[in-house]
C-alpha cells in the first residue's frame, strides 16, 4: 500500500503513467510476479535490500530494484565488464576468450549481456574456468534472449547469476537494451571492449561507463578490421589502449576500494578465536585492522590454496572473500595461482 497521494508521488518526479501503476497497481502482473518470486533461485533486490550492489546505487538513474535468478551474492565480487560485437571475427573471440579466461582466474566476476558474440563467449569463458558471471537482460528473466543463448543461461543460473531490472513476462524490445547496458557499465568496476563497429551499441555501453567515472580499456586492432574501429575511437576519446589482463588489473584498483569500503560496511564483524597474532609488517596499514580482512589473511600461507578452501575456513560469504582478494592482489599483497588459487607473496 502506497500511502504518498498523486501530487506527492509527481513532486517526487515520476511520470504519470508511473504513478498510475503505482496507485492502481495490475493485480494480474503482481501475481506473474510472485509465483515467479516463489522459486527458490529467484529473487527481487529493493533498493534497501543489503544485497543491492553497492556501486549501482551510485550510477545517474540506478534502477529501482533488481530481479536476479542465480546467486545474488555474485553482485557484490568484483565485476569487469567484457563487450563486444555481436558479429566478431575469429581473432575477437579468441581475444574475448582470453581475456575473460584470465580475468575471471585473477578473481574478477566476468559481467556482459547475454548477447551473440562477444558476450557469449565472455560467458563462456568465465564459466569454462570454473567462475561466475552476470548476464544482465533487456527482458524479463522467464524470457531468454537471443534463443540462441538459452543452454548459456541455464550455466549461468548454475554457476552465476541473470539480472534485469524488467519484470517477469517483459519481452524483447529495443528501448530496453540501452536501459540494460547502464546496468552492465554501472555492475562494473571497469569495461573491457573487445571488438566493435562504429555504430556499435557497445559503444554507447562504454560511453555511459565513462559517464558513470568507470574505467574504458579498448583492444587495438588492424586498420583494416572494421570491428576495430570501434575501439580505435575509444582510444582516441580517452579509453585506456591495453594488451594484457594486467594493465587492467593495475588500473582497477581505486574502484575495487571503493567496493571493498561498502563490504566493509556491509560485513559483521567476527572474532578472531584462533588466538593468531596481528599481521606482522603492516599494523600500520588500515587495509589489515579491518576483522574479517585479518580473518582471511589468516587463512593464507605461502603454498597456494584454492578459494573454496579460503572460504570454506575463514566462514566468509563467498562474495567477500573474492572482493577482498583482488584488493589485496591490487595491493600486490597476494598472489593468483592457475585455477584460481592463492598465496601470500
Amino acid at each position: 500500500m502506497v500511502s504518498a497521494g498523486r501530487s506527492e508521488l509527481l513532486a517526487a518526479g515520476l511520470k504519470e503513467e508511473t504513478v498510475r501503476a503505482v496507485r492502481q497497481p495490475d493485480e494480474a502482473l503482481l501475481e506473474i510476479d510472485l509465483k515467479w518470486l516463489s522459486a527458490p533461485s529467484h529473487h527481487l533486490l529493493t533498493w534497501d535490500d543489503e544485497l543491492f550492489p553497492p556501486l549501482l546505487r551510485d550510477i545517474p538513474s540506478p534502477p529501482a530494484a533488481l530481479y536476479a535468478d542465480g546467486d545474488p551474492e555474485i553482485l557484490w565480487q568484483p565485476q569487469i565488464a567484457v563487450i563486444g560485437s555481436r558479429n566478431p571475427t575469429a581473432g575477437g573471440k579468441d581475444n574475448a576468450r582470453d581475456f575473460a579466461g584470465e580475468l575471471s582466474r585473477r578473481g574478477m566476476t566476468v559481467t556482459s549481456g547475454l548477447a551473440a558474440g562477444i558476450d557469449s563467449v565472455a560467458h563462456d569463458a568465465a564459466l569454462d574456468s570454473g567462475k561466475s558471471t552476470v548476464a544482465v537482460m533487456g527482458t524479463g528473466l522467464d524470457r531468454i534472449y537471443p534463443s540462441s543463448s538459452k543452454e548459456l543461461a541455464m550455466r549461468i543460473r548454475e554457476q552465476g547469476v541473470l539480472v534485469s531490472e524488467f519484470p517477469p513476462g517483459t519481452r524483447a524490445l529495443r528501448s530496453h537494451f540501452p536501459s540494460r547496458n547502464r546496468i552492465i557499465s554501472g555492475l562494473s568496476l571497469g569495461v573491457l571492449v573487445i571488438e566493435a563497429g562504429l555504430r556499435s551499441g557497445t559503444l554507447i555501453t562504454a560511453r555511459m561507463a565513462g559517464n558513470q567515472g568507470r574505467d574504458v580499456f579498448a583492444l587495438p586492432g588492424s586498420i583494416h578490421n572494421p570491428m576495430a574501429k570501434g575501439c580505435h575511437r575509444l582510444i582516441r576519446d580517452g579509453a585506456r589502449l591495453v594488451e594484457t589482463a594486467d594493465e587492467i588489473m593495475q588500473e582497477l584498483a581505486p574502484m575495487a576500494g571503493k567496493l571493498a569500503a561498502e563490504l566493509k560496511r556491509q560485513i559483521h564483524s567476527q572474532d578472531d578465536q584462533s588466538g593468531r597474532k596481528p599481521l606482522e609488517n603492516d599494523a600500520d596499514d588500515p587495509q589489515f585492522t579491518e576483522p574479517e580482512y585479518r580473518l582471511l589473511w589468516s587463512c593464507l600461507g605461502f603454498d597456494p590454496k584454492p578459494v573454496d578452501a579460503i572460504i570454506a575456513q575463514s566462514g566468509l560469504t563467498a562474495g567477500a572473500v573474492s572482493a577482498m582478494l583482488t584488493v589485496l592482489e591490487l595491493r600486490g599483497k597476494v598472489e593468483v595461482h592457475p585455477g584460481g588459487a592463492y598465496s601470500r607473496i
